[in-house]
């Protein structure tokens, strides 16, 4: 079986991707049949930038599997504080481990280290560009709220321009019939062109661009919220300007639809009240969750490993 890696969601088929939310359906049904799996299998970890859902949920996924972790949370604790490249790294990493997890400010760094290996690379976020399990978590999440990912109205909220997920979610749910996106941002961090034209135009999805939540809040199926990231600012007075544009109230809230859920990608700061997690459609604490048993499956379909 030839190798696999997964550095962007459109590198899966619309069948990969069902058949792994299927596989993470039954891992929640009875995770015991799964914890020997991966036994003797090693994850090779490697965050070179600050995590806490992703990094932990890998390492919680391929333990739960029976399999074992090794590599380190920050780049200050591997040889790449001596200058040591990603490919070489990546190299280093392929001598005891059967799969690597990568995390990389740099965009494009998972895409070197999978060509550079001939074990499966995923990677878990490279800066702006991609993060393909937190989509495959976003559409696990959908599928078990929503019982389906087909006619949908979902509305992405907040920094669209940096938003990794966000790119990620749209050619994910692209593929799905009957799908409106509503796209609600300010004008600095609208959707980049390349998403827009690549995707959205080529592919004929209606979509809107609005600049106000509580016009569109009552429409909406599907709210992802997403944070304004100060990390991918080179100007902190335009993050200080932008960060507060939208807060989720309850007050907002109760426009929307009863059986609207809300998602995050998490980590939230101000753009989610704390008072709106009490609300049943808050969904982002069980997307969470989710994260655990579709990198399980996905670990297992790039491992080749059955129950």
């Amino acid at each position: 079986m030839p190798k696999k890696d997964l550095i962007d969601i459109q590198d899966l088929s619309t069948e990969e991707i069902d058949d792994m939310i299927a596989l993470a359906e039954e891992i929640i049904d009875d995770p015991a049949r799964f914890q020997e799996v991966c036994a003797h299998r090693i994850l090779g970890s490697l965050f070179y930038e600050p995590s806490t859902r992703t990094r932990l949920s890998f390492e919680s996924a391929m333990l739960s599997l029976g399999g074992q972790v090794i590599g380190f949370s920050e780049a200050g604790a591997s040889s790449v504080a001596k200058g040591e490249s990603v490919a070489d790294t990546a190299r280093t990493v392929e001598c005891f481990a059967d799969i690597i997890a990568m995390r990389h400010p740099k965009e494009g760094a998972p895409f070197v280290a999978a060509q550079s290996v001939d074990i499966p690379v995923i990677n878990a976020g490279d800066g702006g560009h991609n993060h393909p399990t937190q989509t495959l978590t976003d559409l696990l999440t959908i599928h078990r709220e929503m019982g389906h990912l087909d006619k949908l109205v979902i509305g992405a909220c907040g920094d669209l321009k940096f938003g990794r997920t966000v790119h990620s979610l749209i050619a994910a749910m692209s593929r799905y019939a009957n799908v409106e996106f509503v796209l609600i941002s300010p004008e600095e961090l609208v959707i980049p062109e390349h998403v827009r034209t690549e995707i959205l135009d080529r592919k004929g999805i209606p979509y809107r661009e609005v600049r106000a939540l509580e016009d569109v809040i009552g429409e909406l199926d599907i709210l992802y919220m997403t944070r304004v990231q100060r990390e991918r600012f080179f100007n902190e007075a335009d993050y200080i300007r932008l960060k507060d544009t939208y807060i989720l109230t309850p007050e907002r809230m109760a426009q929307a639809k009863p059986e609207m859920r809300v998602l995050h990608p998490l980590p939230r700061v101000n753009e989610i009240s704390v008072k709106v997690d009490k609300d049943p459609r808050a969904a982002y604490f069980r997307q969470v969750k989710n994260g655990k048993f579709i990198r399980m499956a996905l670990i297992m379909t790039l491992l080749g490993v059955n129950a």
